[in-house]
């Protein structure tokens, strides 16, 4: 099987490491807007070789978009306008509502697979690309009943070569659930680097105390706004109503403490701990 990847960096890289390792393609192709990562995706023997995006369709039997939503709505129907009966596309985009709708009705709709890999590190580009990135995490694949049986065979059968476990979900479900356990955690990570960041100017010395414990926390403020700003986009109405939740529970801390009632305070770090039930 012959795999085209757009985009080389920490997603895409690491498929392509993983399928390679696993014998599941023959060849694997990159398409990159940066040369420099196709040079680097090449070094690193991610792929085999660079091509431009209308020649290495012509040779593909499966097409993996590993790029910003806001690029895959704008490469997206290029694709499906000239994709063959016997291929298939497939994005690992964070958002799919907007992504679906694009998709909705067109007549080759079928050779599409909508898919999300709950998987990443707060790095970018090709050198991020890891192997096992996705070892028994999740794939969510999203409106499946709209793929033809063989598309969604052929992105099923990968999964499986990825070890990962597969949830189905619509597109709304999708980026509701991804809102809570994803994309808040970024946007709350970000605002707290700009948090300490403003602290640490005004009193100076803060990250010489800096340790495992915090590191672990505000990791994920390392991660591109490249990619991060198009899902907040996206997601908007979710993250919105996510941030709404946060910001309260936040503010019910923040009253606890000024009014000194530490038994409440108790009470609420107790219920939080019932988090362990799920994370185990």
């Amino acid at each position: 099987m012959i795999v085209t990847i757009i985009g080389t960096g920490l997603i895409g890289g690491s498929l392509a490491i993983t399928l390679r390792e696993k014998g599941a393609v023959d060849k694997i192709i990159g398409v990159d807007q940066h040369e420099e990562h196709l040079q680097r995706a090449k070094e690193l023997n991610i792929i085999d070789e660079g091509m431009p995006l209308d020649e290495a369709l012509q040779c593909s039997d499966l097409v993996i978009l590993a790029i910003p939503v806001d690029a895959v709505l704008q490469v997206l129907p290029k694709l499906m306008d000239k994709v063959r009966a016997n291929q298939v596309i497939m994005d690992v985009g964070s958002t799919k509502q907007k992504i679906l709708q694009l998709v909705a009705g067109h007549p080759n709709r079928g050779r599409f697979v909508a898919a999300h890999p709950m998987a990443g590190t707060e790095y970018s580009g090709p050198d991020a690309a890891v192997r096992n990135l996705f070892t028994h995490k999740t794939m969510v694949l999203c409106d499946v009943k709209n793929s033809d049986d063989d598309a969604l065979e052929m992105v099923e059968d990968m999964v499986d070569k990825l070890q990962m476990r597969t949830v189905y979900m619509n597109g709304e479900e999708h980026d509701l659930h991804t809102a809570y356990v994803s994309h808040i955690s970024h946007i709350t990570s970000f605002a707290l680097a700009l948090t300490v960041l403003k602290k640490e100017k005004e009193s100076g010395r803060i990250f010489e105390l800096a340790s495992g414990g915090f590191e672990s926390t505000v990791r994920l403020a390392k991660s591109s706004p490249d990619m991060w700003v198009p899902i907040f986009k996206h997601n908007r109405g979710n993250v919105l109503d996510v941030l709404d939740e946060h910001i309260h529970q936040l503010q019910q801390m923040k009253s606890l403490l000024e009014n000194e009632d530490y038994d409440a305070f108790y009470k609420l770090i107790q219920k939080s701990n019932k988090i362990r039930k799920i994370l185990k």
